[in-house]
């Protein structure tokens, strides 16, 4: 292994449907508490979807007011999530050159409700009434360039756009920077904010959302028999990226080590995955090679599993494929609901805490998991959190388009 090939975690961040912190988030989850709730809006009544997974404390509570008024609600979730991050790593006091600091945050949509909302204004008001902040926080670059000026990176912002692959996706190239000797510390991740009457109807009319609207709590089951949607959640995570040899040496705490990546695309449809998983798999397989592991180094996974009837069980068959049947799996998003493009991003921090605190949290609402034969051979944790011993884990994410990401952590 190269210098440049150890790149460690030293700091995360989040703001999330369970909690404002990586602390009490991680607390929540543990405790198998829900950050999903049924709309109370009028404009809801329509719908056949009315649940979603709001942020547990408004970003813009945590932002000075002048500040807040001139970021989307994206924008200010990802800056709350970067900073806490920031703050943890101690890199801001490490005398880090800033340009050799890179920023790169990850959305699926971007400021959908600066661009809804100022279309309202438009339609009602007329156009000079438009605000002269909504091209910046409309922009899908728009977290990315909010957190570069909130730590003054100077070596690059990027904004990966793969839909729900996006968080993950950040952090593969935060590791290719680093790797490539284009950075030396890359703050990653992602963030998404779109809960408006227009992104629900167009993903109901899909059929893609629960329609559990009686049982909040209990509508995400990932892996369950009894399955038909997920739920729209907004949130965003961060983590810091930096050189092992650099972070140890100023004495940082080091989360865990980013040991490997793979990306690659279904070539299947623009919406449904592989039914047998294929593009996942071969995303997993390749973030192994990537970091020099086999199948047997692994033992958890944090699956991407949304609670849909077609992806959870092609997930399970690319995981079974590429990993075995040993490795204990979990579907967080049963209690966050689905982050989209901050998705990737918050479930590589879960996938962190668990190596760090060796508990994997379990997948909430699987009473009766789907008669799938890959589904039956994994093994899903379920109704408590397991303790166990493992070096290795994946988070992986997929997003409409094709995309698939896997990330490999190890202990440090």
């Amino acid at each position: 292994m190269s210098t440049n090939d150890d790149v460690v975690v030293t700091g995360l961040g989040a703001t999330t449907p369970l909690g404002g912190d990586v602390a009490s988030t991680w607390e929540a989850l543990l405790a198998g508490r829900s950050g999903i709730s049924r709309i109370t809006d009028d404009w809801v009544a329509e719908f056949p979807a009315q649940l979603v997974a709001r942020m547990a404390v408004d970003p813009a509570e945590k932002l000075d007011r002048v500040r807040a008024r001139r970021l989307d609600r994206s924008q200010q979730a990802a800056v709350v999530a970067a900073e806490e991050a920031w703050r943890s790593s101690g890199a801001a006091d490490a005398g880090v050159d800033p340009e050799r600091i890179a920023v790169v945050i990850g959305t699926g949509i971007g400021g959908a409700l600066t661009l809804l909302g100022q279309d309202d204004v438009l339609e009602e008001k007329g156009p000079k009434k438009v605000s002269p902040f909504t091209i910046p926080m409309l922009m899908p670059n728009g977290p990315a360039a909010a957190v570069g000026l909130a730590v003054g990176a100077k070596g690059g912002v990027h904004a990966p756009v793969s839909a729900c692959a996006s968080g993950a996706e950040a952090i593969r190239w935060g590791l290719d920077l680093i790797r490539f000797d284009r950075a030396d510390v890359v703050l990653v991740g992602g963030a998404e904010a779109c809960v408006h009457p227009l992104p629900m109807a167009g993903f109901a009319a899909m059929r893609a959302m629960s329609t559990r609207n009686d049982e909040p709590e209990r509508a995400s089951r990932p892996f369950d028999k009894g399955r038909d949607g997920f739920v729209l959640g907004e949130g965003a995570a961060a983590l810091v990226l930096e050189r092992g040899d650099a972070a140890r040496a100023r004495g940082a705490t080091i989360h865990a080590r980013l040991a490997g990546a793979g990306a690659t695309a279904d070539g299947y449809d623009l919406v449904a995955p592989h039914p047998e998983g294929e593009g996942a798999g071969r995303a997993i397989r390749a973030a192994l090679r990537d970091a020099g592991l086999t199948q047997a180094d692994v033992g958890h996974v944090n699956a991407h599993a949304t609670s849909t009837p077609v992806g959870d069980t092609a997930e399970a068959a690319a995981i079974r494929g590429a990993l075995g049947e040993h490795v204990l799996v979990t579907a967080t998003k049963s209690q966050t609901g689905h982050l989209l493009g901050a998705a990737g991003a918050l479930e590589a921090v879960f996938t962190i805490l668990a190596l760090r605190d060796q508990i994997v949290p379990a997948t909430a609402n699987l009473d009766d998991p789907d008669d799938d034969a890959a589904v039956q051979a994994l093994d899903i944790v379920r109704r408590e959190p397991r303790r166990a011993s493992f070096s290795a884990a994946v988070n992986d994410s997929f997003g409409f388009g094709g995309h698939n990401i896997a990330l490999v952590f190890t202990t440090a």
